[in-house]
Order: structure tokens, then sequence, then C-alpha cells
């Protein structure tokens, strides 16, 4: 069973669009692994979705191509898999931190995030 549920919603032109949310039930253990257990349900509880759409666009430009790149891989990620953030992250020459976490690391570990856009903010 797939940890994601979908939901139509109304587009501008009339047409319905498709968003995805992760089943609440499922949202702990898919993206808030290591964030404390009443944290993670009210995440689950108060999450945005995504729109299909927005998955599926390709980028017009890449920052990383005129920028230096920062990147905070996250191995222990059920949403975005090492290898692809590191494909990402070496595509972008990226100065990286890599730290044992979810996808919900700004929860989780607020400090290592803080000091990745402290040193981006100093290069």
């Amino acid at each position: 069973m797939s940890t994601t549920r979908p939901a139509n919603y109304p587009l501008a032109d009339g047409n319905t669009g498709i968003e995805l949310y992760i089943r609440q039930d499922e949202f702990p253990a898919q993206f808030a692994a290591d964030v404390p257990a009443a944290t993670a349900e009210l995440m689950a509880a108060t999450q945005r979705p995504v729109a299909v759409d927005a998955l599926q666009q390709p980028a017009e430009a890449a920052a990383w191509q005129t920028i230096p790149a920062f990147a905070l891989l996250t191995t222990e990620d059920k949403n975005i898999p090492i290898a692809a953030q590191r494909f990402m992250a070496d595509r972008a020459s990226a100065h990286t931190v890599e730290v044992p976490a979810s996808h919900a690391v700004s929860v989780a570990m607020p400090g290592v995030v803080s000091d990745l856009i402290v040193l981006a903010a100093e290069k």
C-alpha cells in the first residue's frame, strides 16, 4: 500500500488537479521517524500536500549552475533516497553535510540545518 493519499483540487481553468498527502498513520515512519511522536503526529495532521504536477514539471533553470550550492544529505530519508540526494549534490558540485536523519531534518536537527545556512551565507 502506498504511503500517499491523493486528493483532487480545482484548477483556475476549471480542470481538476491532483495533490498528494502522506497518510497520517504512515507519516511518522515515512517522513519524521526521528522526530518526537507528538510532534510527528501534529506534523501529520497539519501537513501541506504536494501537487503531482509540481513533481513532474522540468525546471527551466538551475540556480546551482551560477551560484555556489550547499546540500544537507539525510541518510535515513524515505522520501528522497540517499543515492538521489548524492547524485544531485554531486551534479551541483555542492558543499555537502551528511547526517543520519529523516526527511524532517529541520525539525529533528535544527542546529545542523542552521549551521549549514550560516556557512552558505558566509560564502
